[in-house]
């Protein structure tokens, strides 16, 4: 078996190396002897295949039978080497069942100690796994709700809705998001988060998607309650400005001379109506179609009153800022008074003139351009009159900035600078 090739033995009995062996001279008899080593791939002996005779053969073996020896050799080896990987396999495979298992296990374990519904599907969106708190929660029997069963958990007025967008997840890839209302153990329904993720492979395939249903019952009901609130706290704000508005009116009447002031004095009550009513809190039922706390969106409600049909005449562009109820009363009324004196001496006062606002953020400072064309020239005023002096309360004093006025021949140029902190609670 130390051997490279195959040790024949002709006669055992006239071979010193083992007339004395005892399978020689005992019972055994060994006369003739032939084995082919069997040597792994690492080159490690494992032992000999050999054949035996009682009796001598004193011409060996011929080469065929030599071929057929190291044949069967090579046999052996291949079955050993099967043999171990097969077993080295079987091995693996159970190791890695029990490592599913346990992982499986521990997921399970995990899903079901979770708050919140946790369910899983394949790529097709076949529903196939559901934790403990969903049949907690929906109070159904366990399994009832694979594959589409669960569409019967929706309430009829989200069914439709709920699927599509499921649907269009499964087309696209994308996370899936929505509100719905589901039904509760009781029979009631009750409002719910759902979400989900895919989980893809190497190839980015989706192998399967993983979702939750969070219960934010409450936190619905108490946004409803809070835009009821919300509502009825505005609607008596605006019947404050309604009332002082109607104040001032009376005593305009009582006192003639001072109409005109009056009714500047009116619109700029209703020019901050506006902007109390653009940045109060909002549900989804009453927010405004632009976003509530964007500067651009509150230009454009206070300019709305000056565009005509088919011709923005106040045309609002560059970078849009956040803001809040603290920056939108002074920033209506210095946009008002800009407004006011366009349409009574500027560019609104002409057919063909309009104004164009720019918003430019610069660092940590905002730029805010008023620029007005085609109208009048210009022409600086003899005084600081009180749309002015609002201007710099407004713009300075309330915001932090400054104001920068150019009378050309094409029309006033008003720059605004403010601190970008102002705009916002930080």
């Amino acid at each position: 078996m130390l051997g490279d090739a195959i040790l024949v033995v002709p006669d055992a009995t006239a071979d010193p190396r083992f007339a004395d062996n005892a399978l020689v001279t005992g019972e055994e008899n060994v006369r003739f002897y032939a084995g082919a080593p069997l040597v792994n791939e690492d080159g490690i002996p494992l032992g000999a295949l050999c054949v035996i005779d009682t009796a001598p053969h004193p011409d060996g073996l011929n080469d065929l039978q030599r071929q057929g020896l190291e044949t069967l050799a090579d046999n052996v080896m291949a079955r050993l080497r099967g043999n171990r990987d097969t077993a080295a396999w079987r091995t693996a495979e159970s190791d890695a069942r029990r490592a599913l298992n346990d992982s499986e296990y521990r997921f399970r374990t995990l899903a079901d100690t979770m708050p919140q519904m946790v369910w899983s599907a394949l790529p097709d969106g076949y529903h196939d796994y559901y934790n403990a708190r969903w049949y907690d929660f929906t109070g159904v029997p366990e399994g009832s709700t694979d594959g589409e069963g669960w569409n019967g958990m929706f309430h009829p007025d989200d069914r439709e809705r709920a699927w599509a967008r499921w649907r269009e997840s499964l087309t696209s890839g994308d996370p899936y998001e929505i509100e719905y209302r589901l039904r509760y153990r009781d029979g009631t329904y009750r409002w719910v988060l759902g979400r989900a993720l895919p989980i893809r492979d190497g190839a980015d395939r989706i192998v399967r998607w993983f979702g939750t249903c969070t219960d934010i019952h409450e936190q619905k009901l108490a946004l409803e309650e809070r835009e009821v609130i919300s509502q009825e706290l505005s609607h008596r704000i605006k019947n404050i400005f309604s009332v002082v508005s109607g104040l001032v009116a009376f005593s305009a009447r009582a006192h003639p001379e001072f109409r005109d002031i009056a009714a500047d004095l009116r619109d700029r009550i209703t020019a901050l109506g506006r902007a109390h009513d653009f940045v109060r809190p909002h549900g989804a039922a009453s927010a405004p179609a632009v976003r509530p706390n964007s500067l651009s969106g509150l230009l454009g409600e206070l300019f709305e009153p000056y565009q005509i049909a088919g011709k923005a005449r106040v045309a609002v562009s560059g970078d849009d800022v956040a803001i809040d109820d603290r920056s939108a009363t002074p920033l209506a009324l210095l946009f008002h008074e800009l407004a006011t004196n366009a349409t009574k001496y500027g560019a609104l006062s002409a057919p063909d003139g309009w104004v164009a606002v720019t918003m430019n953020r610069d660092g940590e400072d905002v730029t805010l351009d008023w620029r007005e064309l085609g109208g009048p020239p210009a022409m600086p005023p003899d005084g600081q009159g009180f749309g002015m002096q609002l201007m710099e309360l407004s713009a300075v004093r309330q915001l932090g900035g400054t104001v920068a006025r150019d009378w050309k021949a094409e029309g006033l140029d008003v720059k605004v600078r403010v601190p970008l902190a102002a705009f916002t609670r930080r």
